[in-house]
């Protein structure tokens, strides 16, 4: 098969390699699968520029998500048939090698989802990491109907699908932005309040749009550089779900502060999280897209030898949605 691999960490274009690879067998409890797109994520940057942790492999293909065509079953599989159209998620991880840059992906048939009709490969490519951490962050401590959920950068891939997760769940949301186009993005998922984070008050927004009760949850792109404005809006017996920090990697928890609203505040990274809880996304997310139509966010489209391409396009962070690779060209 074509694939796409580095032997070394670094700058994309000088450690991708595009070439042949033998092409995988299905084993027991697997399912193959021939992809038509994967779906590149900051994640799947940070582990191939050395920046996120240390190479565990002597080979990796990066990036974790995808969607594509079942062509194989390995011995004790009966969820899924040959021919079934499906998404993926955790195709490159801790404890696996080879991802989705490539034209066929071997992996543990838990791992994979029917994908309707109806959805793209392109878009199908996007429901991993983007769509699974919405969902965990936002429904891993209960339901969220009748509360208000605050979704800092609502444009961004996991907020996009986590303010129309929550409109779906019954939740009011609010959206934060730092543009006018990420405002329209926001609107468009459903937001019922959008706030411009650059140049309007953020506290005093939320808290007049909840009668200065506060939030019920929020879901952060950013818990190091959003603590000190997230604390002022939280209601008591609130919970903060954090998926990234980038603006400060280490910062300051303010234990006493959440102590006294009875904040929970919740950490998590899709690999890690219990399969109890993916599988549970997965079936609420089969179910959410089969009740509508829903808005998949694609940031731009490669081929497979412009993966290099691709992951500098993530590089830039100006990304509205998902960097896809389409893995069949």
């Amino acid at each position: 098969m074509r694939a796409v691999w580095y032997e070394r960490t670094g700058a994309a274009p000088t450690v991708l390699t595009v070439g042949e690879m033998p092409t995988p067998e299905a084993g027991p409890g697997e399912v193959r699968i021939r992809l038509e797109a994967s779906g590149v994520n900051p994640a799947d940057i940070g582990r191939r520029s050395g920046n996120y942790r240390a190479m565990e492999f002597p080979r990796v293909i990066p990036n974790s998500d995808g969607a594509g065509i079942i062509d194989q079953l390995g011995d004790g599989v009966t969820r899924f048939a040959v021919g079934d159209r499906v998404w993926l998620f955790n195709g490159q991880r801790n404890g696996r090698a080879f991802g989705t840059a490539a034209e066929y992906i071997a992996l543990a048939d838990d791992l994979v989802t029917p994908l309707p009709d109806e959805v793209s490969f392109a878009a199908g490519a996007t429901l991993g990491i983007p769509c699974m951490t919405a969902w965990c962050a936002l429904f891993a401590d209960g339901p969220v109907a009748g509360q208000t959920v605050l979704v800092t950068g609502g444009a961004g891939a996991v907020g996009h699908y986590a303010v129309q997760l929550a409109k779906w769940g019954g939740a009011r949301a609010i959206a934060t932005v730092s543009s006018q186009v990420k405002d329209v993005e926001a609107r468009l998922a459903g937001a019922d309040m959008v706030v411009n984070y650059r140049t309007e008050d953020v506290v005093a927004k939320v808290m007049d749009f909840t009668g200065n009760r506060g939030v019920d949850r929020v879901v952060d792109v950013d818990f190091g550089g959003n603590i000190a404005t997230t604390l002022k809006l939280m209601a008591m017996n609130s919970t903060i779900a954090v998926y990234a920090t980038n603006g400060n990697r280490a910062p300051v928890v303010p234990m006493r502060e959440l102590m006294e609203k009875c904040i929970t505040l919740r950490s998590l990274v899709l690999f890690a999280l219990p399969p109890p809880l993916l599988a549970a996304a997965q079936a609420d997310i089969s179910k959410w897209l089969a009740a509508g139509t829903r808005v998949h966010n694609i940031a731009g489209q490669f081929a497979l030898a412009e993966t290099a391409e691709a992951h500098l396009a993530v590089e830039k962070g100006d990304k509205m949605g998902t960097v896809i690779v389409d893995c069949a060209r």
